[in-house]
């Protein structure tokens, strides 16, 4: 395995963003995506982009629309795929363009089958994850498929339980390289419905697409904010993947200027934001960025954004055995959301190798949500999925670098 050598240090990564605070490096240039000779991936050309390069190949217009449905709805792998595209213009994108930006490296199933992992290697050398979670019928609830994707290469957050956050900042994710996660999975969907059907198993009405898309693997999505959006606008175009705004999710730490910025854009998306305890005290000592944005303004940012979209917030509450999941955490995190429009996602913690936290006990958990419950704060404790096979954000490519490390030793 071919490792890069750029910079990870999070501080040295930052310096140049002009930031009070290293930690958060935001949309930097120098960092959004590889340089080598390598051809564009095609997925990184905007519509109006794509429309303006098709005309300039002398091509109509709508031949930039068969192009786009050929490679987000139809999902074609290649050029050649394309046959609604004429032989000349297919090999004129040949000459200029690859499609999938991203490679995979490894892939792993959890043993019920439930949870696909896959290790992505990109152009450069970077290593990111990309999780496929399959959940069934559950009471009113439809079957549902769902893909848990990066945005950035590594995390310059340092969240002390998250394994993505002790790898430190490597560079953000491009467009391409954000879609392409979700297009890959597709695929995976869609050869499984496929041979379905084919057994006689299900109808084509009967089997489930992908549902619902997470911004919730590696890296801080809103600390790439422009190719996070960009990446949003073509997984919801009609004429493209067609994935509905309310089955997007991002998550944030809490970027609070991201976050008033995200409430005034035209997507009714769905914002988790990753709280993780209820005071200052107590969060600072697992996430840094509380530091610069402290629980008081971001819930403030939170209360403005419910107002602004009258959209719910998620709120995600990793459980840590005896150091943010006690009763007094509980009744602090009731009064912090009193009368806020959200919902809790409770989440026991995955231990990471290097990480200093454990899961508390069933007992602990159910007292934490029976609390929140009185206190009329609605909440559930998040399914679990491929523990089996380190589908916890980071432990996967953490596991590729050390075995990297130990082969060139």
């Amino acid at each position: 395995m071919t490792l890069t050598s750029q910079n990870s240090d999070p501080e040295a990564t930052a310096s140049s963003y002009g930031l009070a605070n290293p930690d958060i490096p935001i949309d930097d240039p120098a960092s959004d995506s590889p340089t080598d000779t390598l051809l564009t991936s095609i997925l990184d050309v905007s519509e109006d982009d794509l429309n303006y390069q098709v005309s300039q190949m002398g091509q109509p217009p709508f031949r930039a629309r068969q192009l786009w449905r050929s490679l987000y709805h139809e999902g074609a792998q290649s050029f050649d795929e394309m046959t609604t595209l004429a032989k000349p213009f297919r090999a004129t994108l040949e000459e200029r363009y690859r499609i999938s930006p991203i490679v995979p490296e490894v892939e792993l199933r959890s043993a019920d089958g439930s949870t696909d992992k896959i290790l992505f290697k990109l152009q450069d050398g970077e290593l990111i994850e990309t999780v496929l979670m399959r959940y069934g019928l559950d009471g009113h609830r439809r079957a549902r498929r769902t893909v848990c994707i990066s945005t950035q290469a590594g995390c310059a957050l340092g969240c002390t339980f998250c394994a993505t956050g002790q790898q430190g900042f490597r560079r953000q994710l491009s467009q391409g390289e954000i879609v392409a996660q979700v297009l890959h999975m597709r695929r995976i969907i869609r050869s499984e419905n496929a041979e379905l059907i084919a057994a006689g198993s299900a109808k084509k009405d009967e089997v489930t697409e992908i549902t619902n898309v997470v911004f919730m693997g590696m890296g801080e999505p809103l600390a790439n904010y422009n190719n996070t959006l960009s990446s949003i606008a073509v997984m919801n175009h009609a004429q493209g993947m067609n994935i509905g705004a309310r089955h997007l999710t991002v998550s944030t730490v809490g970027l609070v200027p991201e976050i008033r910025k995200l409430a005034r854009e035209p997507y009714q998306l769905n914002l988790a934001v990753s709280l993780h305890a209820p005071d200052d005290e107590s969060r600072s000592r697992t996430m840094p960025v509380n530091k610069r944005y402290p629980i008081a303004r971001l819930m403030h940012a939170c209360r403005d954004y419910v107002e602004t979209t009258n959209r719910r917030i998620f709120f995600e509450y990793v459980l840590l055995d005896h150091e943010n999941d006690t009763p007094e955490h509980a009744k602090k995190l009731a009064d912090l959301l009193k009368g806020l429009m959200c919902h809790v996602n409770l989440i026991p913690v995955n231990p990471t190798e290097k990480g200093p936290y454990s899961r508390p006990n069933d007992k602990r958990s159910a007292l934490f949500r029976e609390i929140l419950t009185k206190a009329g704060i609605p909440n559930t404790v998040r399914q679990e999925k491929g523990i089996d096979i380190n589908a916890g954000c980071g432990q996967l490519r953490a596991r590729a670098l050390d075995d990297a490390v130990e082969a060139a030793e």
